[in-house]
């Protein structure tokens, strides 16, 4: 039927021809005469004219059947679309072209065919050793489908395998395939399996016209010669460990799943891990252990009995190392297991006297030593008997004397500007060579090689310190003292192992500007009131002492607030005066001499008027004077504030 259609076309387009050639109209067609369309693409056909600036141009089928497609149009040229493809296209199309009373026409055949995608492999399980699996391979929507060629092989033997139809079809388009049943084997692990499938129609141009897919096969192997290896024995004494360790074959590599059989319930998990390692093993870890090897493709199960002895046992607490402080008090208790009357013992690793009181009471047997002293730092055995069974245990017992923080003394009290000692001691340590002391003043940190301090030695405890020189300044006033001692015995547990001191500065100021004087003056009249005031300017505030230089000493005058009245002088008031400003920080002496002069023997009225007035005068000025001191130690004074105080 192609052939007839071809031969008419060829005739046809030939007498076409031979007409436009006289007439000088030409019509060319493409891509080609006849052209090869997939099922589903696209196919476009085109029809171009010469011979004619703005020719007229129609489609049409040879059968004048719809043409199932978009004509396009632009001067000399016209294209006919068929977007998709399908069985209604399978037509020979003309082009006719006319211009004024010319006509040319040519034909173009479209030929379908359908060979859309690879073949595709399909099994009908996973590749399991010596399980026998189904192949499939398919090729869809073929087109013309009993041109098509299938062939399926696995590599190293080729099966040619009949094709079948599939129920998937699509109008005429079908689905074919072959299938083949093999049973796999080690020796196909990684061998290839092919299908090949080829639509070879010669008289039609287009490609591929042979497809081909490839899978490797993995062959899987269900878990096999599960075995399980015990390290020491499947028979264990209390307290010991048993290593189990599970292995076994398959593809892919078996997940290991470990259990214990209870009685009356569900085996117990224990581990995912090839190797089961059991420690301290108890009387009652005796059972039923399950080794269970899983892949997604099957199971293999082992079991193995394990059988745990009581033993003969002794711990001791604390330990195996424990830390004392020297003075304070240790016990240490031994507690035999496995034994219900055991006889137990303590001694040295070097047979020395133990250095305390044991006591026994069943099973336990516990040592005391009160107070610990160096003769107590040893390597302890308890030794327990139970019939032939003799067992032994050790604690070693370290001392440290680490018992009190720092301690900051000062060569004297802390004077502006004058040189001070600062010493830090660490008393009663213990070992003293790993003490560590550092001793600094806020804002300056000054690190000081210990020296050791020999008259606070006590047997091989000893007191160590540090100490430092430095002059107070106004800027220390406040500021911070640290002494800080470490004991950094790493591979020893106990605490504090870090202690610290801190003391605040406290600066004085030795007294200055002391002041001595006589109110009103001094030289008075026999009989004149006279105040004698003392006043000094000072951190802390001073003590102020007035005294009066006699033959036979200093006398000491009573002066509240450094004020000294005398309300009648007399001649014997007369002579030298000392003022004594003292503190912390030093001491400071004033001096002046009163002179008493006779009144004479007669006196007028007026005179004697004038007397008594300064004797009203006199106290008030010297009361005036004792605020003005308080107000000197205050920083100021108001004579009006100083009276309503008194108010």
């Amino acid at each position: 039927m192609c052939g007839q259609k071809l031969g008419t076309v060829l005739a046809t387009n030939l007498l076409w021809m031979v007409f436009a050639a006289s007439e000088d109209l030409k019509i060319e067609v493409g891509p080609s005469f006849k052209i090869a369309a997939q099922i589903g693409g696209s196919a476009k056909l085109t029809c171009t004219v010469t011979g004619c600036e703005a020719p007229t141009f129609s489609w049409r089928t040879q059968m004048d059947s719809p043409l199932w497609g978009k004509i396009h149009t632009e001067g000399t040229k016209s294209t006919l679309t068929m977007d998709p493809v399908g069985f209604q296209n399978e037509h020979s199309y003309l082009c006719m072209a006319a211009c004024g009373s010319k006509k040319v026409e040519k034909g173009i055949l479209v030929e379908l065919y359908s060979f859309p995608r690879d073949p595709e492999i399909e099994i009908s399980g996973p590749l399991i050793l010596g399980k026998p699996v189904t192949v499939t391979c398919t090729v869809p929507k073929i087109y013309p489908p009993e041109r098509l060629e299938i062939e399926l092989w696995k590599e190293g033997s080729h099966h040619p395998v009949e094709s079948y139809n599939v129920e998937d079809a699509e109008a005429k388009l079908e689905t074919k395939g072959l299938k083949m049943v093999f049973t796999p084997t080690m020796e196909d692990m990684g061998k290839s399996l092919t299908c090949e499938a080829r639509l070879p129609i010669d008289d039609m141009e287009f490609e591929p016209k042979e497809r081909r897919i490839t899978q490797t096969l993995q062959v899987n192997i269900v878990p096999k010669n599960t075995v399980i290896s015990i390290t020491p024995s499947d028979t264990v004494q209390e307290g010991d460990s048993v290593t189990m360790t599970c292995s076994s074959e398959g593809l892919p590599p078996p997940r290991i799943f470990w259990s214990k059989e209870q009685e009356n319930d569900d085996p117990l998990p224990l581990s995912e891990n090839a190797t089961l390692t059991l420690v301290g093993m108890r009387k009652e870890d005796s059972g039923t252990y399950v080794c269970e090897a899983k892949n997604q493709f099957g199971k293999s199960r082992k079991e193995v009995e394990i059988t745990v002895a009581k033993p003969l046992t002794v711990e001791i607490s604390p330990g195996p190392k424990v830390a004392a402080q020297i003075g304070d008090s240790l016990a240490l208790t031994c507690t035999t297991m496995g034994c219900d009357a055991p006889s137990i013992s303590w001694r040295t690793q070097i047979d020395s006297p133990i250095g305390g009181k044991a006591h026994n009471e069943g099973t336990k047997s516990t040592l005391i030593m009160n107070p610990i002293g160096l003769e107590n730092e040893h390597f302890y055995l308890c030794t327990a008997s139970c019939g032939d069974k003799k067992v032994e245990k050790g604690v070693q017992v370290e001392l440290y004397s680490f018992p009190r923080d720092p301690e900051i003394e000062m060569s004297g009290p802390l004077i502006l500007g004058k040189p001070v000692t600062v010493t830090c001691k660490v008393p009663k340590v213990y070992p003293s060579e790993r003490l560590e002391i550092e001793l600094w003043k806020e804002g300056s940190h000054h690190l000081v090689e210990p020296y050791d301090i020999v008259e606070d030695a006590e047997g091989n405890l000893e007191t160590k310190g540090v100490k430092m020189i430095f002059t107070p300044t106004m800027e220390d006033m406040g500021k911070s003292l640290t002494c800080e001692a470490k004991l950094p015995i790493d591979e020893m547990e106990f605490e504090p192992k870090e202690r610290r001191t801190t003391q605040i500065l406290q600066v004085n100021i030795p007294p200055k500007d002391t002041s001595l004087l006589a109110f009103p003056s001094g030289s008075v009249k026999e009989g004149d009131s006279v105040t004698i005031s003392c006043t000094s300017a000072d951190i802390p505030k001073s003590q102020i002492i007035l005294r009066k230089k006699t033959e036979m000493g200093d006398r000491e005058l009573e002066s509240p607030d450094g004020i000294y009245y005398i309300h009648t002088a007399q001649l014997e008031d007369a002579g030298v005066y000392e003022c004594e400003s003292k503190n912390e920080g030093g001491s400071e002496v004033r001096s002046l001499t009163l002179d008493v002069k006779e009144i004479p023997k007669y006196f007028s009225p007026q005179l004697l008027a004038l007397y008594c007035l300064s004797s009203l005068i006199i106290p008030a000025v010297g009361m005036v004077i004792y605020f003005a001191r308080k107000a000197n130690h205050k920083g100021s004074y108001s004579l009006v504030d100083a009276l309503k105080s008194k108010v």
